[in-house]
């Protein structure tokens, strides 16, 4: 199959890499590109908290960087989690599903502990992780430390849609999915654009395609990536 990943690059490319071992072709098209914001990040945390794999990162030019370093710091999932090691954490605890399994593992690791999590985000954000923390006494402060923008259809991916030569494209967030229906939009392609297969990690992911008009979608019934891969698989027997 030939597939669209439209995450931002560095995501794009881990995504793209696991795809082509399993023999797909992968058309890498951004639409969205991530920017760190400037933060103080600076306080008496007990911890830091992260459910995206953009986050460790945006903070590698933070003054308070070294300090955060030498904290605990808890992972929504396992990309989250690698990114926290590569930006330079040691302790690093994954709790390897959505948000409801990283409140799941904070309530249990974290007893006792009065001084608040940092947690560090980007401008959209799915859940309310420090209210859901909240319910189980667990204080936490939330920075926003880095933003995504939209990037335009690349020509490469107007011409491949024009053409048919798409079989499916991947959809990680709503953001990204409105970015698809917006630039296809935008580039006078909807049609063409709608008409492969939608591959979503959510039903939420897949409102604005199904808004837009697409019919062929297919939604995870777990919201982590190999689920979703899994979908692209052919029917067994």
């Amino acid at each position: 199959m030939r597939i669209v990943v439209t995450r931002p690059k560095a995501d794009a490319e881990r995504t793209a890499s696991a795809l082509r071992k399993r023999g797909h072709e992968v058309l890498v098209a951004p639409l969205m590109r991530v920017e760190p914001i400037k933060a103080d990040l600076t306080g008496a945390w007990s911890g830091v908290v992260v459910t995206s794999a953009n986050a460790p990162g945006a903070i590698a030019d933070n003054p308070a960087r070294d300090t955060l370093l030498k904290l605990k710091l808890f992972a929504v999932g396992e990309r989250s989690a690698d990114a926290a090691r590569k930006a330079g954490f040691t302790n690093v605890e994954s709790a390897g599903g959505d948000v409801q399994d990283l409140v799941k593992l904070i309530a249990e690791r974290h007893v006792g502990v009065t001084a608040p999590l940092l947690y560090l985000a980007g401008e959209d954000r799915a859940a309310d992780l420090v209210g859901e923390l909240a319910v189980h006494g667990i204080k936490a402060e939330l920075r926003v430390v880095y933003r995504t923008v939209t990037a335009p259809f690349p020509d490469e991916l107007i011409e491949a849609l024009a053409v048919k030569e798409i079989d499916a494209v991947l959809h990680y967030s709503r953001r990204s999915a409105d970015n698809y229906v917006e630039g296809a939009t935008r580039a006078d392609i909807v049609a063409a654009a709608l008409a492969p297969r939608h591959v979503c990690l959510a039903e939420s992911v897949a409102a604005p395609l199904v808004k837009a008009g697409a019919t062929r979608i297919a939604i995870a019934s777990r919201p982590d990536e190999a689920t979703l891969i899994e979908l692209l698989a052919p029917p067994r027997g």
